[in-house]
């Protein structure tokens, strides 16, 4: 009876753990990415620069994912992405902040990730789109007025350039 049931126990034991692993590896099942935490590239890295205050790096970095009690000064970002069917990806990076002159300034960073001495070249994903003019004989307003007989033509050649006929005969 003893024999039995430990081996129950093992077979039971086995077959849980195995599940997972049979249903992962399943063609056809698909399973979801999970992203976790601040996505942090190069570029971001790159355009890092030692002594910056905060709010400069806040605006490059965004948030960071962890603010430790202990360590004030200290930022972390930690990025993790598990694509379906493919290993984790874990980043790590973290900030270091000197206290200088009253302001806490960037002083290191440490991590995944290194900066670059090149120059930050951002691309940029703008378009210039040349439209082509477009050729309207009237505008709306000209069409209506241009129904009740105000077409704005009847102008009095009397009267000084640049000022009405109504405002020609004042005395001032």
């Amino acid at each position: 009876m003893r024999k039995s049931l430990f081996s129950f126990t093992l077979l039971a034991s086995l077959t849980l753990t195995s599940c997972s692993t049979i249903l992962n590896n399943l063609p056809g099942v698909y399973t979801l990415e999970i992203q976790q935490g601040n996505i942090v590239d190069q570029n971001m890295i790159n355009q890092l620069k030692p002594n910056m205050d905060k709010r400069q790096v806040l605006y490059i970095m965004g948030s960071p994912m962890l603010t430790d009690f202990f360590h004030k000064n200290r930022w972390d970002y930690v990025y993790y992405d598990k694509p379906s069917g493919d290993d984790p990806v874990e980043k790590k990076v973290f900030l270091v902040f000197k206290e200088t002159d009253g302001m806490e300034k960037l002083a290191g960073l440490f991590g995944d990730f290194k900066p670059s001495n090149l120059p930050v070249l951002k691309p940029s994903n703008e378009m210039i789109v040349d439209l082509p003019k477009r050729e309207v004989d009237r505008t709306l307003w000209e069409m209506i007025t241009g129904l009740f007989g105000f077409d704005g033509s009847d102008t009095d050649s009397s009267a000084p350039k640049g000022k009405s006929s109504a405002t020609a005969n004042l005395p001032f």
